[in-house]
C-alpha cells in the first residue's frame, strides 16, 4: 500500500476495505443487522460506519445522543437505517420511537432493535427531535397533524423527504419552529451515505450539532448555505448512486458480452468500483490525477477513455445533473400548488 494510504486503513469502513480486498466481503457477524425487505431487498447493513461519521461521534457526542429522545414519523427504509445506526453509536433504543401506518415495520423494528413504537401523538408528546421520514405527498397532512400536537412544545424537526422545502415547513409548523432540511441516499443503508443539510435561522448551534450527529449515524454529513442549494444536492448525492449504478450495470454486461460468465463480471466491476472510490476519497492526489495515472499513453486505458470523451460523457454528465436539479425544484412547485 502507498505510504500515502498507508495512514488512512485504519479509518477506512470496514466494508470499503473487504470490497476492496480480492477475497469476498463478510460483514462480521457481531454488526449486522438486516432492515425490512422493500424495493431494495432484504440489504444487510454493517455500522462500523465510515470514518467521517466516527469522527462526527468524537468524545462526549454519543453521550448527547443517549440522552437525546428521537422520535420517526414513518418507518421505511431510510428511518430504518437510521434508527439502526443511532443504536449501533450507543443511543438507548429506550430514547428512540417510531410510528408507521404500517404495522409490520414498527413491529420488526421494535422486535429487532427494541425501541418504542406508538402513534404520531405519542411522538409529539416525548420527543426532543423529530424526523419526518413519510413521503413527500402525505407531508403536508402529517405536518399539520404534528403541529397541533405539539402545542407549544419546542422540538428539532429534521425531514428527509425529497421535494418539501423549509419554507413549506415553516408554513406548517410555523416560522419560529426549528427545522432542518436533510437530503440523504440510499449508501446510508449500509452505514456509507452522504448528506447534505440545511437549517433554518429558527435552528440553535446546539441544534444543529443534534441534527449532525443524528443524520451522521449513516455516514458523512455537510451542512449548505441555503435551501436551494439541497436541490444541487439532490442531483449530486441524492440521485447519484443510481448513476454508479447505471454504469456499472453497463461494465457488467459488457464484460459478460465479452466472455466473462455473470459471477466474475460482477466481482470484478462491484470491486473495481470500490476501490476507486476508496483510492480518491483517500488519496493525496486529486481524481483527475488519479485517471492520468492509470491512462497510459497508447494503453488500454488511453482507448477506453477517448471512447467516453467522443460520446461527450462530461456533456451527459452535466446534462443529466441539471436536469435531477430542475426536477427537485419542479416538485418543490408541486407541493406548493397542491
Amino acid at each position: 500500500m502507498p505510504r500515502a494510504l498507508r495512514s488512512f486503513a485504519s479509518g477506512l469502513p470496514y466494508s470499503v476495505l473487504a470490497a476492496s480486498s480480492a477475497q469476498p466481503i463478510k460483514l462480521p457477524t457481531k454488526q449486522t443487522s438486516y432492515l425490512a425487505s422493500s424495493k431494495y431487498g432484504r440489504i444487510r447493513s454493517c455500522y462500523t460506519a465510515s470514518s467521517s461519521a466516527a469522527l462526527a461521534f468524537g468524545t462526549g457526542q454519543g453521550e448527547i445522543l443517549r440522552s437525546t429522545k428521537i422520535g420517526f414519523i414513518g418507518a421505511g427504509n431510510m428511518a430504518n437505517g437510521l434508527i439502526r445506526g443511532l443504536i449501533a453509536k450507543d443511543t438507548g433504543p429506550e430514547n428512540i420511537w417510531a410510528s408507521d401506518p404500517d404495522e409490520s415495520k414498527l413491529q420488526l423494528l421494535a422486535q429487532d432493535c427494541g425501541i418504542k413504537t406508538g402513534d404520531n401523538s405519542d411522538i409529539a408528546n416525548s420527543a426532543n427531535v423529530i424526523v419526518l421520514a413519510v413521503k413527500p405527498q402525505v407531508m403536508r397532512n402529517v405536518c399539520r397533524e404534528l403541529a397541533a400536537d405539539l402545542g407549544d412544545r419546542k422540538v428539532l424537526l429534521v425531514s428527509i423527504a425529497a421535494g418539501i422545502t423549509t419554507a413549506h415547513l415553516e408554513s406548517w409548523f410555523g416560522e419560529s419552529a426549528a427545522i432542518v432540511r436533510c437530503m440523504p441516499n440510499t449508501p446510508a443503508l449500509v452505514g456509507m451515505g452522504a448528506s447534505g443539510l440545511f437549517a433554518n435561522s429558527a435552528v440553535t448551534e446546539e441544534q444543529k450539532q443534534l441534527a449532525q450527529k443524528v443524520i451522521s449515524a449513516v455516514g458523512f454529513v455537510t451542512w449548505v448555505d441555503a435551501d436551494s442549494d439541497i436541490d444541487i444536492v439532490t442531483a449530486v448525492s441524492g440521485s447519484g448512486p443510481a448513476y454508479f449504478f447505471l454504469f456499472m450495470e453497463a461494465m457488467q454486461a459488457t464484460a459478460q458480452e465479452m466472455g466473462l460468465n455473470e459471477d466474475l463480471a460482477r466481482a470484478l466491476t462491484y470491486h473495481t468500483a470500490a476501490g476507486a472510490a476508496a483510492l480518491a476519497q483517500y488519496s493525496e492526489d486529486d481524481i483527475a490525477t488519479l485517471r492520468r495515472n492509470v491512462t497510459s499513453p497508447g494503453g488500454t486505458t488511453e482507448q477506453a477513455i477517448l471512447q467516453f470523451e467522443d460520446g461527450d460523457l462530461r456533456g451527459l454528465v452535466a446534462k443529466a445533473l441539471k436536469a435531477a436539479r430542475t426536477r427537485s425544484v419542479e416538485l418543490a412547485k408541486e407541493t406548493e400548488s397542491t
